[in-house]
């Protein structure tokens, strides 16, 4: 069993766009592709977690989800990152599911494809839906504020800046569980 990281997508691993179906327009956030690179070196599986509505909402197709994914992986792959999974809800927010953060099916899900240890695994993301349902899912939570963006504190186990900062907090966690 290996510990993980799962990992919000919009605002957290890439710049948010509202509804981003142009692969062209995805950036990764400061310090992303080195610290996915050292958090797997470090020993984490990396599993990408987001909610996709647009999809529910009728925005953009599953393709267009798809290809906008490619050019995450391609840019992550610039810096040795392979992600273990990419686990996403296509259901707008009126849509019956049990996989909309913050219900954790896509955790259950990953969990029933991977070999995960939960007690070293950490949730990362921005939003309030990130942070409860890795609570609800017994998992160490960091919450991060993109310097710029608005975003209440939703008391997470640690609140960053930036992502290279977690990088203490993740080594710390495998240590203290070891």
């Amino acid at each position: 069993m290996q510990p993980a990281i799962f990992i919000d997508r919009d605002d957290t691993l890439i710049h948010n766009i509202p509804y981003l179906s142009d692969p062209s327009k995805v950036v990764l956030t400061p310090g992303a592709g080195t610290t996915l690179a050292a958090l797997a070196q470090a020993g984490f599986q990396i599993f990408l977690i987001t909610n996709q509505s647009g999809i529910g909402r009728g925005y953009f197709t599953v393709h267009e989800l798809n290809a906008v994914h490619d050019r995450l992986k391609e840019l992550l792959r610039a810096f040795g990152v392979v992600l273990d999974g990419i686990y996403y809800c296509p259901h707008a927010p009126n849509q019956e599911c049990n996989c909309r953060k913050p219900k954790t099916g896509m955790l259950e899900q990953a969990c029933a494809e991977h070999r995960i240890d939960l007690t070293r695994s950490i949730m990362v993301g921005d939003g309030q839906q990130d942070i409860e349902m890795g609570k609800a899912f017994g998992l160490r939570t960091v919450q991060l504020r993109l310097k710029g963006v608005e975003k209440e504190d939703y008391h997470a186990d640690l609140l960053i800046t930036t992502l290279p900062e977690m990088l203490d907090f993740a080594r710390a966690t495998l240590a203290a569980k070891a």
